[in-house]
């Protein structure tokens, strides 16, 4: 099973009210979202066996989170659920790209504390952590907890999403995130990721090899519509093209690509410490096509509503 670990909230979406009122045309209509929990949905619907490690809430957007996580065969099991609130995240949607403003004051994912995670299962085979998560303390310090006593013998992948406004103590943030990129095999960052976590004046080649450095064997950078490239320890790289798509919005495209990475990494056998330290380039390519593939369904339409893999 591959756990995903990290935040489950709620995306308040401005939707056109049919009759508009006076206070304005738009309503915010709720819906399941967070980028570690579009992971784990994306993963269910293209038919890997996942699960989801997240503090819930139970309350009735809660209930929504864990209803829309069954309906798309993601295991609930391991969730922490208490009676403080869901995160909310209200968002802006300007030219198809989305801004968001969060109420995470207190909430049932933030406050999840080392002592609330469960013992995993030798069913868990693989481990993915990313999202704001990784930076909202102190249920940040609880997955990197889970992370250090969870690594060996998994496969792990992490996808900081690095989020600035979310960062109260750089310092920290940074050596929390090295410990955790040290234990991980697989990282997925953007440029604009990588530059910030290596701001010197190099080059994204040689801040990825700094970053292979730390311990990964793989790192995957996307650049948007240019598509990704994949570097391996051993030198090689592997690039491959955005898949073109008429774009309705990019809600949850890095999350759906990063499901599609796994899956097809897992369907490949390879998703396993061993596997992953000696990946070929043709795998790795392979891997990050498909990821491709999926992303670009995602964004043809509306939020982040990731295919069943019938439609791939």
């Amino acid at each position: 099973m591959i756990l995903c670990c990290g935040e489950a909230l709620i995306d308040m979406i401005p939707t056109p009210i049919p009759t508009p009122t006076t206070a304005g045309p738009d309503g915010f209509v709720p819906h399941a979202g967070g980028a570690v929990f579009n992971t784990a949905i994306a993963l269910g619907r293209l038919g890997a066996q996942v699960g989801m490690l997240s503090g819930l809430s139970s309350d009735m957007f809660g209930r929504q989170l864990v209803d829309g996580l069954k309906a798309s065969h993601v295991d609930v099991s391991h969730l922490v659920v208490s009676d403080r609130p869901t995160t909310l995240a209200f968002v802006r949607l300007v030219g198809g790209h989305a801004t968001y403003d969060f109420y995470d004051e207190n909430s049932a994912g933030r406050m999840i504390t080392p002592g609330d995670m469960p013992a995993l299962s030798a069913e868990v085979s693989a481990l993915y952590f990313g999202g704001i998560s990784l930076a909202c303390e102190p249920g940040a310090d609880a997955y990197a907890d889970l992370l250090a006593r969870n690594a060996e013998g998994r496969a792990v992948m992490i996808d900081p999403n690095i989020r600035p406004g979310f960062i109260k103590d750089i310092e920290r943030y940074r050596q929390r995130l090295d410990r955790m990129l040290a234990l991980s095999d697989i990282v997925k960052v953007s440029d604009e990721d990588l530059n910030w976590i290596n701001p010197a004046s190099l080059s994204l080649r040689d801040k990825v090899a700094e970053l292979l450095a730390k311990g990964p064997s793989v790192v995957i950078l996307t650049r948007g519509g240019e598509g990704a490239t994949g570097y391996l320890a051993n030198g090689e790289e592997v690039q491959v093209p955005a898949v073109k798509a008429e774009v309705v919005d990019t809600v949850g495209a890095g999350d759906t690509f990063n499901a599609g990475v796994l899956a097809k990494m897992s369907e490949l056998g390879q998703l396993h410490k061993s596997a992953l330290g000696t990946l070929t380039s043709e795998v790795l390519s392979e891997a990050l096509a498909y990821g491709a593939r999926v992303a670009a369904v995602t964004v043809s339409r509306a939020g982040a509503n990731a295919p069943w893999v019938e439609e791939i």
